[in-house]
């Protein structure tokens, strides 16, 4: 890349599956897709995506992030690299349960009203969400930079596009969710000296209105 150029990086969340139909946390547990349920976000998703030419692929290592990608890019020549630092929050002890389970636990209101910034027990932190976005983040620049990337997809999670909404959009932590097989589209201004986040928009782009 020349001294001052753009990155588009559009980050995608995963399909349905049937945690996320019965609002249960997932975070690192391996869970599939909802087949045949998740299918018509999957081929919205797919048909936004059809014509996009990607300089690189990055995706999750768990199995809904695999399914989707295999979904939404059948035919494309992509060599995708899966990543554990793309995966959901650790939820710890939480993952497998509902809001109705927990809502009367007094830590996971506390983590709750927290916005995530104190850890789940077992789990994680906002702040350690970040730490292993901002490191893969970094690296995708970076490889953008020396190899004059212009447009890169990921497919990773709920929990971290919204953690990548609230730190590159600042974005309100209950404003950042997106919906399955949804996501943004982040635009990076890179320079010698580091990079920023310019503007963002959503994935895929709403329908136009017609008269």
């Amino acid at each position: 890349m020349v001294a001052d150029d753009r990155l588009e990086l559009v980050v995608v969340r995963h399909g349905l599956t049937r945690w996320n139909q019965e609002r249960r946390y997932q975070g690192h547990r391996d869970i599939p897709l909802l087949l045949p349920d998740a299918e018509p976000d999957l081929e919205r998703l797919r048909e936004h995506l059809a014509d996009v030419d990607f300089d690189a692929v990055h995706c999750s290592d768990l199995t809904r992030c695999r399914q989707t990608l295999a979904h939404v890019r059948e035919g494309h020549p992509d060599t995708p690299r899966f990543d554990a630092r793309l995966r959901e929050l650790n939820f710890g002890d939480y993952e497998g349960q509902t809001w109705g389970a927990l809502k009367d636990d007094p830590d996971y209101r506390a983590w709750v009203d927290s916005q995530g910034r104190l850890a789940t027990p077992g789990g994680e932190s906002a702040d350690d969400l970040w730490a292993r976005l901002l490191a893969w983040l970094d690296d995708v620049i970076a490889e953008a930079r020396q190899c004059q990337h212009r447009r890169v997809l990921a497919v990773s999670h709920g929990g971290t596009i919204r953690e990548l909404r609230r730190r590159l959009e600042a974005a309100d932590f209950w404003d950042g969710v997106v919906g399955q097989a949804q996501g943004r589209c982040f635009t990076f201004t890179i320079q010698e000296d580091g990079w920023s986040c310019s503007s963002s928009s959503v994935v895929p782009a709403p329908a136009k209105a017609t008269s």
